[in-house]
């Protein structure tokens, strides 16, 4: 059978799932659109589902251009770009992909402390270029084993990175919007305070209307110029001036990122800074969780178009 349901896809998300989609579905490239407005106006009523991702959702000008839009999988955890609140009045489903991208995150988060204060990408350019034979041994850096670690956020992704801080024998403290009961960590009631009390702060809450730059100066002062800041959860979490001010001042001992407030643009001045471990939104990016991620979105389209059965990972 011919496909009949058509899917919009915003941008060249992994090859894998546009292959799966084209076996069953007709496939809208929106990226290859020389005007993105009048390809959604020519083919609205085709669309029938919407591939979404962590940096294209759907608000509610998007959703309304397509009438007979019945369900959003997004291609990622987080849903705070997708207008919620629309979709359930117009009975638009929802779904995302929990769970399977939780151990690269965490494992990513590890990766980004060990970066900044082992200086690895540093180090490993001062080997490429011959420093190490012509000049010597490289400058000293900072022991990552037993330092405090913050966790702002213990969730799925927090937990995770809080079970491999661990076997640093580091100590763990945490916030989130309220204490869990049967967490062993001591739990603090602001993030200032987090931040006051730990030397690497990390990042890892959901993105909320709430918690828009949540870490802001007050915050990173707290930090000091001995801390560091990991972000593996949004970049719309961390006050991107006061990041950059505070780096370039002293004022902060380094930062470790894998996400910005305007992706791909990365600020000019972090580029220049050798206390920054730069990565570009790369945390679920293996291929085995880009290959479960793939199954869940396919899964949750065929229950919704083919089977008539319950969402997988249902959000709306």
């Amino acid at each position: 059978m011919e496909p009949s349901i058509g899917v919009l896809m915003p941008i060249p998300i992994y090859e894998g799932l546009r292959r799966e989609l084209k076996k069953r579905f007709i496939v809208y490239k929106l990226w290859e659109a020389p005007n993105k407005s009048e390809f959604i106006k020519e083919h609205a009523h085709s669309i029938r589902a919407y591939i979404g991702t962590s940096g294209f959702g759907a608000d509610a000008d998007f959703i309304n251009a397509l009438p007979n839009l019945e369900i959003i999988a997004s291609f990622s955890v987080g849903t705070d770009l997708i207008d919620l609140e629309l979709c359930k009045q117009k009975g638009i489903r929802v779904t995302n992909t929990p769970d399977v991208l939780t151990d690269d995150v965490a494992d990513i988060a590890m990766g980004l402390i060990l970066g900044v204060l082992r200086r690895l990408c540093d180090a490993d350019r001062y080997v490429r270029s011959g420093g190490w034979k012509s000049v010597g041994d490289y400058k000293l850096t900072t022991k990552f084993t037993g330092k405090t670690v913050g966790i702002l956020g213990l969730g799925r992704i927090g937990e995770a990175i809080a079970k491999r801080v661990e076997g640093f024998n580091c100590p763990i403290i945490y916030h989130s919007r309220s204490e869990k009961a049967g967490v062993k960590y001591k739990y603090y009631p602001s993030v200032v305070e987090l931040a006051a009390n730990c030397q690497i702060l990390v990042v890892a809450c959901s993105l909320t209307p709430d918690n828009h730059n949540i870490v802001n100066r007050q915050v990173i002062d707290a930090l000091g110029p001995e801390g560091v800041l990991i972000n593996i959860g949004r970049g719309a979490h961390v006050d991107e001036h006061e990041l950059v001010c505070a780096l370039g001042e002293g004022r902060l001992g380094g930062a470790g990122l894998d996400v910005y407030q305007d992706e791909p643009n990365v600020p000019p001045q972090l580029l220049e800074l050798d206390n920054v471990f730069l990565l570009h939104h790369v945390g679920s990016s293996t291929f085995e969780t880009r290959i479960c991620m793939t199954d869940l979105v396919i899964t949750n389209l065929d229950a919704h178009f083919f089977h008539n059965k319950p969402l997988i990972t249902p959000v709306v």
